[in-house]
């Protein structure tokens, strides 16, 4: 078998591989604000499938870019998430990720309530955020959606929901699907860290996008 390793400069490996998306995926429904976030996790997976399985409420991306802009938080349910997020284009605009999942006292909470640590980590973090990005743990996702129907609508966060696995991952993700606030899942088993961090990219990129008309 015969390889051919494409000369690249590495300034341009990101720009090529987005082009690549495009030309292969081919001809698509999405809007292009929905198709650069779904063009992000393709990047992020290398899966053509997502653009299959992603789900998006109608007003989950232009509220996302708009918290975004006046200076949300995000808060994740695990730090590989909080990782992969591009926090120096969010602090930009004056916003900061945080994820709880490694406080002790989270920890010893959890312990003692028989949760997980990434549900309490939710529950005890979710005010005051603009967005959620769940990429981990289906029961995060679950003790989201129970917060959220408590919230006041203006006070809610956009949910970036899609945990990964076999054990309620699919189920969570098809239950946020129904709710009316704003929200962005993937249905279906696959998921995790780096489609949350690369959907929430894509929002910021749009926001910088934007504010720069």
């Amino acid at each position: 078998m015969t390889i051919h390793i494409q000369k690249i400069g590495p300034t341009e490996i990101e720009a090529e591989s987005f082009r690549i998306i495009e030309e292969e995926l081919g001809s698509h429904d999405f809007d292009p604000s929905t198709f650069k976030v779904v063009q992000r996790v393709i990047h992020a997976t290398g899966d053509f499938s997502f653009a299959d399985t992603m789900r998006f409420h109608p007003d989950a991306i232009e509220r996302a870019v708009q918290l975004i802009q006046d200076g949300c938080n995000i808060l994740s349910d695990v730090n590989m998430v909080a990782a992969g997020i591009s926090k120096g284009m969010l602090a930009d605009f004056g916003g900061s990720v945080k994820c709880l999942v490694a406080d002790t006292k989270i920890a010893e909470l959890a312990k003692k309530e028989g949760k997980t640590r990434s549900e309490v980590a939710i529950e005890q973090g979710i005010n005051n955020v603009g967005i959620l990005a769940i990429g981990n743990a289906p029961t995060a996702l679950l003790k989201a959606m129970d917060c959220l129907a408590t919230m006041k609508p203006e006070d809610r966060p956009v949910v970036i929901g899609v945990p990964v696995g076999f054990v309620n991952a699919a189920e969570s993700k098809a239950l946020l699907f129904e709710k009316e606030y704003p929200f962005i899942t993937s249905l279906g088993r696959k998921g995790g860290s780096p489609v949350a961090a690369a959907i929430t990219n894509a929002l910021i990129r749009l926001a910088v996008q934007k504010s720069n008309g």
